[in-house]
C-alpha cells in the first residue's frame, strides 16, 4: 500500500453542493418598536451576506448561527440571504418581512388646568404600544393642527375664552394603527373685580357702534408696571361707541361704593362715563362721568357710587370715552385701561375716641410697661417720609417672658357702630432681636377689673410685620381674623362686648425670653382716618422719599447731603441742600403725578434751615413754595399760585403752606385769578428762599417735606 496515492486522492470535491434550504427566521419585537432579529439557516452553509432590504442600509456579513438586529418602519421588506459553503459556493435566496404594529392599548390621558393660569391646559398620555401622540384641543375646530405629544413630556395650550371644550388624543403604533380617547375640560375663570387684564377673559369684553378693544402689551410701563392692559380704540360711526365688560355676577355695593381705574389718555380733559347696567335689563343703570388729565400718562380715575341703590344688581361695566363724539380710530382715539378696583369711598377724619401721637396730642394717660421698659417721649431715631414724628414711644423687651405694653381706657369699648379698629404705627430694628420668634404685634383687649387674671378674658389680633421699616398696622375687631383666649370655654364675639377696657401691645410673643426693641407712634382708637388720595409726595432725604424728580433750576441742589445742623429739632442725617449762588431766579422743583387735587389735599410741610452766613443782600429772610402747570414748558411761571412764609435764620423750623387756608396768592398772568382750590392743572412745586429778581446769595438745608390733608 502506498502513502502517496492516499494523499493525492481529491475525488471527495466532486461531492461538494452549494447550500440549500436557505431561509431567515423573524423574530418581531411586540412593543412597537419595529425592532426586528434576523437569523439565517441553511445546509451547508459557512456564513451569510444578509441584505436588509433597506437601500440606505449595507449589507451585513454573519456566521451559521449568529443574529443581525435592524429597526424597521411599518412595512413589508424583501431580504436578499447569500449563503455561502466551505467551498465558497453560494445559493442566493430572498424572503419577505412583514412588519406590522399592533394598534396601542390602555390610552389614560390626564389633562390638568395649569396653576398659574386658569386658560392653559397641560396634556400628558400613555399607552402601550405607542409611539408618539397627537393632542388636538378642540374639536369644533375643524381647521387645528395637531400637537405632537412625545412619551414622557407634556404639552399646553391656553384657550382663548372660558367654556366646555372637547379634546382628542391620539396614540400612535409607528404604523396604521392608533387608539384616541376624547374627553370634554372646562374652561372658567370668574370676571370679577378687580380686573388686571394679565388673565383675563377677552371673550366677555366687547366694543360696540365702532369701539373696539384687545389686551395688549403695556405700552407705557412709566407709572403703571403692568405687562398687560386694555387697548380701546374708538373709531366711527357712533358717538356712542364704547365698551363693555359683563361680570360673572353682580358687584356687591353693600360696602364698597367706589371704582377706580387706571386709565391713559392722549387728550388733556377728555371725558370718561362709567355706566352700570342690570345683565338682563339694560334700562335699569348708573352713570358717573368724570374728566382726565389726558396728558399721555396713566392716571388714577374715580368714581363715588354712594348714591348707588344696593337693591338693584349691576353686572355690566359700561366705558365711554367723549361720549357723544364720534371717533376717528386714530392714536388721539387710542385709550388704555387697567387696574378696575373697587373700594370705599374715603370719608374724612373725625376725632378719634382714643389717641396718642407722643408728641403731645393724647388722651390716653395710663401707658404702663409690664416686665418692659417704655418711654413715651423717645426722640424718633428713624425719621423718614413714612414718619417725621420728632418723638415716639419705645418699647424694650429685654427677655420679659410675658413682656407688653399697655393702658386702661377711662371707660369699656364699644366696638359696634364702625368703632372696632385700632391703628398705629411701628418700627422694629432688626439689630434688636434675638430668638427665632415670628415678627409680630398683638394688640389685645382685657377686662381690666379682674387685675392679675385680666388676661383670661382677652381677645387678640396678631400682625405680622417688616423689620426696619415704619409700617402702619390696623387691627380691626369686626373684619380681622380675632381670637379669644376661651377659657374655661367662653368665646364671645369680640363685638358683643361690653366688658373691655385694657389695651395690651406685645411684640414678638410671649412665653419666651428673646429680646426686641420697637418704636410706636400715632396710635388712634375710634372713627377711622381719612384715606389719603394720590399723587403722594413724601421725602425725608434718606433714601426711601416718594419724589424721584426733584432738580435745581439755576441752583446747586443736593438731595443727599449729611445734615450739618443735627439737634434736637431735626435729628436726620440727610437733608437737601439748596445752594442759590446768585441765580436770578434761583430754585428748586418737582412735579408730580397725578396732578394735585388741593380739594383733597391742600397742605405742604417742610422743615428748613438757614444759616445767616450764607446770606448776602438785603433780601427778605421767607420762603415760598409754588404750585405751577409744568405742561407749559418756560411758561409755567405764569400758571403758578403761591403761597410766602419768613423764616428765622440759624434754626430749624417746620413750616405748613395751606392752599385753602392760608393767604395764597395767584401770579394772575392775563386776568386769570383762579381760586387753587379749584384747579386741576397744577402738578409742579417750587420751593424758592428770599425771593427772586436778585443775585443774592444763600444756602438753605430742606427736610421731611410732605403733602397732606
Amino acid at each position: 500500500m502506498s502513502c502517496e496515492d492516499d494523499n493525492n486522492d481529491l475525488s471527495f470535491l466532486d461531492s461538494i453542493v452549494a447550500p440549500s434550504d436557505v431561509l431567515a427566521n423573524f423574530q418581531i419585537a411586540q412593543d412597537n418598536s419595529g425592532l426586528v432579529t434576523i437569523t439565517p439557516n441553511a445546509t451547508g452553509a459557512a456564513s451569510y451576506n444578509i441584505k436588509l432590504g433597506v437601500d440606505e442600509l449595507e449589507p451585513v456579513s454573519v456566521k451559521q448561527g449568529e443574529s443581525v438586529e435592524n429597526t424597521y418602519d411599518e412595512g413589508v421588506y424583501t431580504i436578499e440571504l447569500e449563503a455561502v459553503g466551505l467551498s465558497g459556493l453560494k445559493t442566493v435566496a430572498t424572503q419577505d418581512l412583514v412588519v406590522s404594529f399592533r394598534a396601542p392599548e390602555n390610552l389614560e390621558v390626564t389633562a390638568e388646568i395649569d396653576g398659574s393660569n386658569p386658560f392653559i391646559l397641560n396634556v400628558s398620555a400613555v399607552a402601550d404600544f405607542a409611539a408618539s401622540f397627537n393632542v388636538f384641543f378642540d374639536t369644533s375646530n375643524v381647521d387645528e393642527e395637531p400637537t405632537m405629544l412625545a412619551l414622557g413630556e407634556t404639552v399646553s395650550f391656553e384657550y382663548p375664552g372660558v367654556g366646555d371644550y372637547t379634546i382628542r388624543v391620539v396614540a400612535l403604533s409607528g404604523g396604521l394603527e392608533t387608539t384616541e380617547i376624547t374627553q370634554v375640560v372646562t374652561i372658567e375663570k370668574p370676571t370679577e373685580l378687580p380686573i388686571d387684564f394679565e388673565i383675563f377673559d377677552a371673550s366677555v369684553f366687547n366694543g360696540f357702534g365702532g369701539a373696539s378693544n384687545a389686551i395688549i402689551d403695556n405700552p407705557d410701563t412709566n407709572g403703571n408696571e403692568s405687562a398687560k392692559v386694555a387697548q380701546i380704540i374708538k373709531d366711527a360711526p357712533e358717538g356712542w361707541a364704547g365698551n363693555v365688560i359683563e361680570l360673572s355676577a353682580p358687584l356687591d355695593f353693600s360696602t364698597k361704593k367706589l371704582i377706580t381705574m387706571d386709565v391713559w389718555s392722549p387728550r388733556p380733559d377728555g371725558k370718561l362715563l362709567l355706566k352700570l347696567e342690570n345683565q338682563t335689563d339694560d334700562t335699569v343703570f348708573i352713570e358717573k362721568e368724570i374728566t382726565l388729565n389726558g396728558t399721555s400718562s396713566w392716571e388714577e380715575a374715580a368714581f363715588d357710587l354712594s348714591d348707588i341703590s344696593t337693591d338693584v344688581e349691576y353686572q355690566k361695566i359700561v366705558l365711554f370715552f367723549d361720549f357723544g363724539t364720534v371717533g376717528d380710530g386714530s392714536s388721539d382715539w387710542t385709550f388704555y385701561v387697567d387696574n378696575i378696583k373697587q373700594s370705599t369711598v374715603p370719608v374724612e377724619a373725625g376725632e378719634p375716641l382714643l389717641f396718642d401721637d407722643f408728641d403731645g396730642n393724647s388722651n390716653i394717660t395710663t401707658w404702663t410697661g409690664d416686665a418692659a421698659g417704655l418711654d413715651t417721649a423717645l426722640p424718633n431715631p428713624y425719621v423718614n417720609a413714612d414718619n417725621f414724628s420728632a418723638t415716639v414711644l419705645e418699647y424694650t423687651d429685654t427677655g420679659g417672658t410675658f413682656a407688653n405694653i399697655q393702658f386702661v381706657a377711662d371707660s369699656n369699648f364699644d366696638l359696634s357702630a364702625g368703632n372696632s379698629v385700632f391703628t398705629l404705627k411701628v418700627y422694629v430694628p432688626s439689630s434688636s432681636v434675638t430668638g427665632s420668634e415670628t415678627n409680630q404685634i398683638s394688640l389685645k383687649l382685657q377686662n381690666s377689673s379682674l387685675g392679675g387674671n385680666a388676661w383670661q378674658t382677652q381677645t387678640e389680633i396678631v400682625k405680622t410685620i417688616v423689620l426696619d421699616q415704619w409700617q402702619e398696622v390696623s387691627f380691626d375687631f369686626v373684619n380681622d381674623n380675632w381670637q379669644n383666649l376661651n377659657f374655661n370655654g367662653v368665646d364671645p364675639d369680640p363685638v358683643d362686648r361690653t366688658d373691655l377696657d385694657k389695651v395690651v401691645l406685645q411684640l414678638n410673643g410671649e412665653n419666651n425670653s428673646s429680646e426686641v426693641t420697637g418704636y410706636i407712634d400715632d396710635f388712634y382708637y375710634g372713627t377711622a382716618p381719612a384715606a389719603e388720595f394720590p399723587p403722594f409726595a413724601r421725602d425725608g432725604f434718606e433714601g426711601r422719599g416718594t419724589i424721584t424728580t426733584w432738580l435745581g433750576d439755576d441752583c446747586g441742589m443736593d438731595n443727599a447731603f449729611a445734615n450739618p445742623f443735627i439737634d434736637a429739632n431735626n435729628n436726620s442725617a440727610t437733608v437737601l441742600q439748596y445752594d442759590d449762588t446768585g441765580g436770578t431766579f434761583a430754585n428748586v422743583q418737582f412735579t408730580i403725578t397725578p396732578n394735585l387735587d388741593i380739594s383733597l389735599k391742600s397742605k405742604f410741610t417742610l422743615k428748613v434751615y438757614v444759616p445767616s452766613s450764607s446770606v448776602t443782600g438785603s433780601q427778605n429772610n421767607q420762603i415760598s413754595l409754588k404750585l405751577q402747570n409744568s405742561s407749559l414748558g418756560g411758561n409755567a411761571w405764569q400758571t403758578q399760585t403761591e403761597i410766602v412764609k419768613t423764616i428765622v435764620l440759624d434754626q430749624w423750623q417746620e413750616l405748613t403752606f395751606d392752599f385753602i387756608n392760608d393767604n395764597w396768592q395767584n401770579l394772575n398772568f392775563n386776568g386769570v385769578d383762579p381760586d387753587p382750590v379749584d384747579r386741576t392743572d397744577l402738578d409742579k412745586v417750587v420751593l424758592q428762599l428770599n425771593g427772586e429778581n436778585n443775585n443774592d446769595l444763600v444756602t438753605a438745608y430742606i427736610d421731611d417735606f410732605n403733602y397732606h390733608n
